[in-house]
């Protein structure tokens, strides 16, 4: 637990020189683990930022494999937690480590998008969080950041950038009844990613602007019907 103290007390201190920190709704992060963080990626910086946002906890998380092998961020990225997984292909043996770790009770992040945007809104996703909360069983807790796609270019002109981490109410998936299958995988992943959505601006939204489901969401009602209406 004492490497989770010390990267908080880096990343910091980092922050304390370029960006002003808020967390929103910090209260509805679950006590104790396992449950798994789904939050939108636009920026290198959004590993760390979660980090100061969440208490220090064992935290479990997807890493490109190209970061492997790095002579700084691999390193770093092995002592935090790191998973690499090929980005590529279904790494199944990556898979098993991480439903591995949640069942003996750590805190697994991902962004379900599996990259980071490059264009400053949400990208269609991918199924791997939809599959481990389904195998797992076990709560998903939404996370939307608010202006980490600009921190490194404010940074660059010596400009301090203002950061919301905004925590979403923590939820299960809709029980089936049944084994997932495809289709299901994927409106379990558009219910994950509407969540998020929900918790950011609008111009965030991208790819999910136009979903009958955040729609739903953002005006309390459920949106899991719309999402079971979604097509690969």
């Amino acid at each position: 637990m004492l490497r989770y103290y010390l990267a908080r007390l880096v990343f910091g201190l980092l922050r304390l020189l370029i960006a002003d920190l808020k967390v929103t709704n910090p209260e509805r992060i679950p006590a104790h683990g396992p449950y798994i963080v789904t939050v939108n990626h636009m920026s290198a910086a959004d590993t760390p930022l979660m980090m100061l946002a969440f208490p220090a906890q064992k935290w479990v998380f997807f890493a490109g494999e190209k970061w492997q092998d790095h002579w700084l961020w691999g390193p770093l990225m092995d002592w935090l937690g790191a998973i690499y997984i090929n980005r590529g292909e279904v790494d199944r043996a990556a898979i098993r480590e991480a439903l591995a770790a949640i069942e003996e009770g750590s805190v697994f992040g991902t962004a379900p998008e599996g990259k980071r945007s490059k264009v400053g809104f949400m990208q269609p996703a991918k199924d791997g969080a939809a599959y481990l909360a389904n195998r797992g069983h076990v709560p998903i807790v939404p996370v939307g950041i608010v202006n980490s796609d600009i921190l490194f270019a404010n940074t660059r002109r010596l400009r301090r950038t203002a950061i919301e981490v905004r925590i979403g109410e923590p939820y299960l998936l809709p029980e089936l009844g049944r084994r997932a299958r495809s289709q299901d995988l994927t409106a379990y992943t558009h219910l994950i990613m509407v969540n998020i959505a929900a918790l950011l601006p609008e111009r965030y939204y991208g790819y999910y602007k136009d979903s009958p489901a955040l729609h739903a969401l953002l005006a309390g009602e459920d949106p899991w019907p719309y999402c079971q209406q979604v097509e690969r």
